[in-house]
């Protein structure tokens, strides 16, 4: 009965913090809407998550974590040399076709997330049967190289992760 009433719990909760803190109210009024806002989301956004989640490696997810944290970083970086960049040291920005190995949509979800929120590298077109991924590299020096980049760096714990 309560898994019914609390399909994610997790996500509840997380909504009643969010609506509590960016509102700064802690009344009674604010409480009661968090509340009904957070179990009334979970079960409205169900059927748009045909695949529930399970971390197989919830260590390696932490890993992967502050992995992404320090790319973000260190493109961050890379893209304001090159924004900055004249003459033959402008950057050369192109598409690359990355093969999966990846088919959990969940983790497909995290690797389109993590290739987006990374300065200098956009998920541009999954193929339909997930097979390959269209990738835009900012500053792309080696085709090959940025194609195991992603596989070694994301596709391969992501793959450890959910699948």
């Amino acid at each position: 009965m309560i898994r019914k009433l609390l399909p994610d719990p997790l996500l509840t909760l997380g909504l009643i913090a969010l609506w509590l803190v960016l509102n700064r109210a802690y009344g009674l009024g604010h409480w009661l809407f968090a509340v009904v806002l957070g179990v009334l989301v979970p079960l409205l956004v169900q059927p748009l998550r045909p695949v529930p989640v399970f971390f197989k490696r919830p260590g390696l997810a932490f890993v992967l974590f502050w992995r992404v944290g320090l790319d973000v970083v260190v493109w961050n970086w890379r893209i304001l040399r090159g924004t900055l960049a004249t003459g033959d040291k402008v950057p050369k920005g192109d598409f690359v076709v990355v093969p999966l190995d990846l088919r959990d949509p969940n983790g497909l979800a995290v690797l389109a997330a993590i290739l987006c929120v990374i300065p200098g590298t956009i998920w541009s077109e999954l193929a339909l049967d997930r097979s390959a991924l269209l990738v835009h590299v900012f500053d792309m020096k080696n085709a090959e190289e940025e194609i195991q980049t992603i596989k070694n760096r994301y596709e391969k714990p992501l793959m450890e992760i959910f699948q």
